[in-house]
Formats: C-alpha cells, sequence, structure tokens
C-alpha cells in the first residue's frame, strides 16, 4: 500500500471512531472502521434492548421469532421480545451444564453445551425437548447450511455434523492470511458464508466454507468500545442473527444491555 494512502485511511480510521463516541451514535449511522479493503463496511439502523444479566452464547431467528442462549450460571434458551429484551418462553439448564450455541434445522432447536459433549434437541415454538445429541470436543457455536449442523470448538476449526448421526462429516480449518484463526465462538450461515465471532476481539469473520478462507471481516470496536465504557460489566462482543426477510443482523455481547441492528452496506 502506498504509505500517502495508509497515512489517509488511518486518520479516516480515528475520525470514525471520534465520531462514535458515548452518545454520538445515531441509527442510521455510518460507523465502520475500514482500515482496508477486507473490512466489511456496515451501517447501525436500530439499538434495542437487552437482559443485562445475559450471559449471550447463541443468537437466531425462527421466522419472526428470536432465540436466545445463555451460558455461565444462568444458562437457559428463550424466545426474547426484541423491544424489551425480555424472555416470553425458557427453559433453564440444570446447573451442571454451561449453555452455548443454538441454531434452528427444519423446526428443531439444537442447543450446544460447553465440556459435557452434550447438545439439546427442542421442538421450535414450544421448547418441548426431543432428545439429545454427543460430540466429541468442547462446544461453542453452532448454525446450520441447511443440510449440516456446523460447530465450533474455540479453536481455528468447524466440525460438519449430520443430522441423523451426529457423526463428524468433515473438519474446517479457517485460515486468515494463511494463519490459523483462532478462537472462533458463535456462528451464522449467511447467504452461502458462515460468519463467526472472534472470541475476546471486536471481529466478526465471513469464512468461505469452500476452503476456510477468511474473505472479510466486520470491525465492531465502536459498538463495543461504547458498551463496555457505559458499562464497565459488559463483557465481549457475541451473538449474531441474521433475518433473511430484512437481510438485517443482530449483534449483541455477554451482559450487555444492548443489540444492535447491522446492515452490511
Amino acid at each position: 500500500m502506498n504509505p500517502v494512502i495508509g497515512i489517509l485511511i488511518f486518520a479516516l480510521q480515528l475520525l470514525l471512531c471520534w465520531s462514535c463516541s458515548p452518545g454520538s451514535m445515531q441509527s442510521g449511522s455510518a460507523i465502520t472502521v475500514a482500515a482496508d479493503s477486507n473490512f466489511i463496511a456496515y451501517s447501525l439502523k436500530a439499538t434495542l434492548q437487552h437482559n443485562r444479566k445475559a450471559y449471550t452464547q447463541g443468537l437466531v431467528y425462527w421466522g419472526d421469532k428470536l432465540y436466545e442462549s445463555t451460558g455461565a450460571n444462568q444458562s437457559w434458551i428463550a424466545e426474547v421480545d426484541l423491544e424489551s429484551g425480555s424472555q416470553k418462553k425458557k427453559v433453564v439448564l440444570k446447573k451442571k451444564y454451561f449453555g452455548e450455541g443454538i441454531t434452528v434445522l427444519n423446526n428443531k432447536v439444537y442447543q450446544l453445551t460447553w465440556k459435557h459433549n452434550k447438545g439439546f434437541i427442542y421442538r421450535a415454538g414450544s421448547f418441548e425437548q426431543l432428545g439429545t445429541f454427543s460430540y466429541g470436543f468442547d462446544g461453542w457455536g453452532i448454525t446450520t447450511d441447511g443440510q449440516h449442523l456446523i460447530v465450533s470448538d474455540g479453536t481455528h476449526r468447524l466440525h460438519y455434523l449430520d443430522t441423523l448421526t451426529f457423526a463428524v462429516v468433515k473438519s474446517l480449518e479457517v485460515k486468515e492470511n494463511r494463519a490459523a484463526a483462532k478462537q472462533l465462538n458463535e456462528l451464522e450461515y449467511i447467504d452461502g458464508y458462515i460468519y463467526a465471532n472472534q472470541w475476546e476481539t471486536n471481529y466478526i469473520l465471513k469464512i468461505d466454507p469452500t476452503d476456510g478462507t477468511v474473505v472479510g471481516k466486520l470491525d465492531l470496536s465502536p459498538i463495543a468500545d461504547q458498551i463496555k465504557r457505559e458499562y464497565p460489566k459488559a463483557n465481549v462482543l457475541n451473538g449474531i442473527a441474521y433475518n433473511p426477510k430484512t437481510e438485517d443482523i443482530l449483534i449483541t455481547g455477554k451482559r450487555w444491555p444492548r443489540a444492535y441492528i447491522i446492515k452490511l452496506n
């Protein structure tokens, strides 16, 4: 990159971050930090309430309903009211289980747990438990391509599970600039790509499922930094839910008091 162009881009990045200081972030604002061509531009469309006690592990839309899963000492799945952040229906896990990500496939909700190598299956809509399944690694995030369950284990690997036997069909190694893209967490499948929160960062990675290459990423630092300044108890960015009807993405974090609807530009 030309040094002069690099300096100009860096100055623009600082200006964008400054413009998103507390109290200045507005719906419809272009708040992306586009330091190079690999970053994906996005705009903030709306700010919503979120349960600040929710240690968010997974988000997913099922039709017009939003489902959320949590972990730590308050592990549950629930249907969440988008306006208030309150739970309409709720299933609480036994205390020995640390809840992780969720996804929906064929009107079934699949929920992971962290260290117990055990997942739960529920009927979408009622949360009636239909069964369980097992896997041989830590459970972190989960999504689906419409055929397989795709699970992250906290490393740079994603595992594709058969939905009948839950056997690993294949494992995909995710790389960014030829290096392992580690700590993949919450997942969402959007228009043929896998989007992944990268734990302990403000990034959401866009992954090509054909070869595991990171082809782009979102920098949510302006949103995450503001939340952490205003609410010191807020934890890391985590949670991605794609609404195919509006083509918007809902994002939040662990113990965040707000959730955000963003639009990829």
